[in-house]
């Protein structure tokens, strides 16, 4: 049994996440080494203007991420196993030994210039919660044509998915969602169309921009949050890492995945909360916290609890 840190995807950005990071060594020491690698003042990034940008809100979620990540690590805590939602995958990558830190700056600025300017209006992403994935499928089918472009994007539990695409197909997909049961329909403050075959010129743009970028094999053992399986060697990894932009994000089963192999503890690494509940719902037995607002010593503690738990 082990340890599992998850790392959020874009739609948990907060206003201000940079300068309400804990007071660390360690976390001053990211956001210097940020500020260096990109030549600019990071903490300028998480205002609530410059999270309009793409680029801002995934640059925000990387180094919240590896900051948080590498202060608990200096405080005792170990993962088993790491994965991330979209953009999450590449703090994930960095813990997990695979990609440097000062490497994965430079890509998720690229990425989100990428994504941004593929579709600078007029799209984004919408969860519905309360329905099946078949019959959100189904009001898909019925309204995606190449006028009104809309898709499947996010398997976050099972009622709980996520569709992106133009904002109209979106609103009649949401329209016909609530028709048929569900609870609530809600634009996330995601302005692409991630997780979609939208944006599969901009990810190969990006795997280009990779194939100059030097990868290890995983130290800590890494799920895809789209194949919900573990990668092992370099090249599976890039092209993860690369096209995870234009590929379905099954997050349900990256979560089940985790639990089959024995991890009975989870830590959502900052910011925010949403995997942590995501996780309860998998979880039958174990824990799942989250970074944000609970106890450096408790999460620590915890850690520890489950390492000399199950060695």
């Amino acid at each position: 049994m082990s340890s599992f840190w998850v790392f959020p995807g874009q739609g948990a950005q907060q206003a201000g996440m940079l300068h309400q990071l804990p007071d660390s060594s360690v976390v001053q020491g990211c956001l210097r080494e940020a500020a260096e690698v990109l030549g600019e003042d990071v903490l300028a990034l998480d205002s609530m203007s410059a999270l309009q940008s793409t680029r801002s809100v995934q640059l925000c979620l990387l180094i919240a991420g590896v900051a948080c990540a590498r202060m608990l690590q200096q405080h005792g805590g170990r993962p088993d196993y790491v994965a991330g939602l979209s953009i999450g995958a590449y703090p994930a990558a960095v813990m997990a030994g695979a990609l440097a830190f000062e490497d994965a700056l430079g890509l998720v600025a690229l990425r989100g210039e990428l994504m941004q300017n593929a579709y600078p209006e007029g799209y984004g992403m919408t969860a519905i919660i309360g329905l099946d994935q078949a019959s959100i499928e189904a009001a898909i089918t019925r309204i995606h044509s190449q006028a009104t472009p809309v898709f499947l994007a996010n398997i976050n539990a099972e009622n709980q998915c996520v569709i992106a695409g133009s904002l109209p197909a979106m609103e009649q997909v949401g329209l016909l969602a609530r028709i048929a049961g569900a609870a609530t329909v809600k634009r996330l403050a995601v302005s692409v169309p991630s997780h979609c075959a939208l944006l599969e010129k901009p990810a190969q743009a990006l795997a280009d921009a990779f194939a100059s970028v030097r990868l290890e094999v995983p130290k800590v053992r890494y799920l895809s949050g789209s194949t919900a399986r573990p990668i092992l060697n370099v090249e599976k990894l890039r092209d993860d890492l690369a096209f995870n932009m234009c590929r379905v994000i099954d997050w349900r089963s990256t979560v089940q995945t985790a639990y089959e192999r024995g991890v009975r503890l989870q830590i959502e690494l900052p910011p925010g909360i949403v995997l942590t509940g995501l996780a309860r719902k998998v979880f039958e037995q174990g824990t799942a916290v989250a970074f944000q607002g609970a106890r450096l010593d408790s999460l620590v503690a915890l850690s520890r609890e489950e390492g000399t738990r199950h060695p």
